[in-house]
């Protein structure tokens, strides 16, 4: 559509940008001339240069008299002239396209086999493996629910949405969208669209398995603290010994449900700084040895031994509590399923590269990495182990034990049992140290866990460790 040019009040006109060089330079041709009548001496000069000025006045007029600006989009004729989309270019961005992308072809409609991929985009052809165009549409997409939303696009021009699972070795979840094209032809055409869903729909999943696992875990005390609380009113009101026993009972109850709540608050914490590389310097050694003086109560009561071995030095970049975390709930777990009067030996290895943090230290076990850090190119890491003699792990049990409240069955401790949480928070640090993490572990023989973290990079002296 053409579009008319609006003058501006303050632009000259289009005569007044052809008159008003000529007007300049005619005016200083005159006073040249008029210099050169008052000083005969400089009349050769000034007249010369008159001419030239005239001349060049002359010649600005012309260029300026025969050249046309017209506005952008406008032809010659002042009509608006609208530039055609480039056909490679659109292609190019059909291609580019995240998300699979296909135009369906109608046909019959009383003809399911002839629903046909006119032309599908190179995430399409890769997911359903499918050539270009030409395709059968019902032997790549085989859903009842999204062939139906096709068929309503095409014959009742209809938009719609619907689920669509993706079979094969790890299933995916998509949302098919559907939506009737306009056709220039006698024929139908739909453009369908799969956006993934898989990671939302495995979040959701997690949070739904988080809060029915954390009500479970919170039920059963509370449960035991209300019964013992009216046994305690009721007809156990006098009974001294009993009286004594429910109560220590309701400590105990008490205590579990505090270390849950304070486990999922550190859990939640720790998942929201994931992300935040850590600032300080952490002496891991010297943090194990700390890890030993505040656990050797509990490891005394049982008569365990803890070892400690390995360098005396080796510095990390980290949190100091939470590097102090990981290696208490190692040991914890390592004394809570050792036999009594045992070991729990504690090692620290310094500058080793990441395929020696990774070799098996235990013959005829199970080895598992439960995290894996990107390979950097010269890093050296600082490997922590810590080794229990207890029952181990059957190889079934290794690829959940860093889920949230999986708990070996068979294997919980009476005397202290855990949340379920611990190893769950051991990954997560780890992983925000950009670190790694492994078991090992046969039935019978014990377990071995193995948390790498990389080695600090040269700094000032005067950089303070935590």
């Amino acid at each position: 559509m053409p579009f008319d040019e609006s003058p501006s009040p303050v632009a000259p006109l289009a005569s007044s940008r052809l008159w008003t060089p000529g007007a300049s330079g005619l005016l200083a041709v005159m006073i040249m001339v008029l210099i050169a009548v008052a000083q005969p001496q400089l009349a050769a000069w000034l007249l010369s240069g008159a001419v030239v000025v005239g001349f060049v006045t002359w010649l600005g007029s012309r260029r300026s008299g025969s050249t046309q600006i017209s506005p952008i989009g406008e032809g010659e004729d002042g009509e608006a002239t609208r530039f055609p989309a480039s056909q490679a270019l659109m292609d190019s961005v059909f291609e580019a396209l995240n998300d699979p992308v296909m135009i369906i072809s109608g046909g019959e409609a009383d003809d399911i086999a002839g629903r046909r991929i006119v032309l599908a985009n190179g995430a399409a052809r890769d997911l359903l493996r499918i050539q270009r165009e030409g395709s059968l549409l019902v032997s790549a997409v085989r859903d009842p629910n999204v062939l139906e939303a096709v068929d309503e696009a095409l014959f009742g021009g209809i938009s719609r949405t619907t689920d669509y699972a993706a079979a094969g070795a790890r299933t995916r979840h998509w949302k098919a969208w559907v939506r009737p094209l306009p056709s220039a032809t006698t024929g139908s055409l739909a453009l369908l669209g799969l956006r993934d869903e898989t990671d939302v729909r495995r979040m959701e999943l997690m949070r739904v398995d988080f809060l029915a696992n954390a009500s479970h875990e919170l039920r059963t005390p509370l449960a035991s603290l209300s019964g013992f609380i009216e046994t305690l009113k009721g007809h156990a009101r006098d009974d001294a010994v009993a009286r004594d026993r429910f109560l220590d009972i309701m400590a105990t109850q008490a205590e579990r449900m505090s270390r849950l709540v304070a486990d999922l608050l550190s859990l939640s914490r720790i998942e929201l700084n994931e992300h935040i590389p850590p600032s300080g310097r952490v002496d891991l050694p010297r943090a194990a040895s700390d890890v030993l003086d505040a656990v050797s109560v509990l490891s005394h009561e049982k008569g365990i031994s803890l070892v400690l071995d390995g360098a005396r030095r080796a510095v990390i970049d980290g949190e100091r509590d939470e590097i102090v975390q990981v290696i208490q709930n190692l040991i914890d777990n390592a004394i809570k399923y050792s036999p009594r009067d045992g070991t729990v030996e504690i090692a620290v290895e310094t500058d080793l590269a990441l395929d020696e943090t990774m070799k098996a230290r235990m013959e005829g076990a199970t080895r598992l990495s439960l995290l894996t850090p990107d390979r950097e190119v010269g890093a050296r890491y600082v490997l922590v182990t810590v080794r229990d003699h207890g029952p181990g792990l059957a190889r079934e049990h290794l690829p959940r034990l860093t889920e949230r409240f999986y708990r070996v069955e068979g294997q919980k401790s009476g005397e202290r049992a855990g949340t379920g949480l611990g190893l769950a928070i051991v990954k997560h640090i780890v992983n925000r140290h950009r670190g790694g993490l492994s078991v090992e572990s046969a039935p019978g023989e014990g377990a071995i866990f193995s948390a790498f973290f990389p080695m600090a990079a040269d700094r000032a002296e005067s950089v303070e460790l935590q």
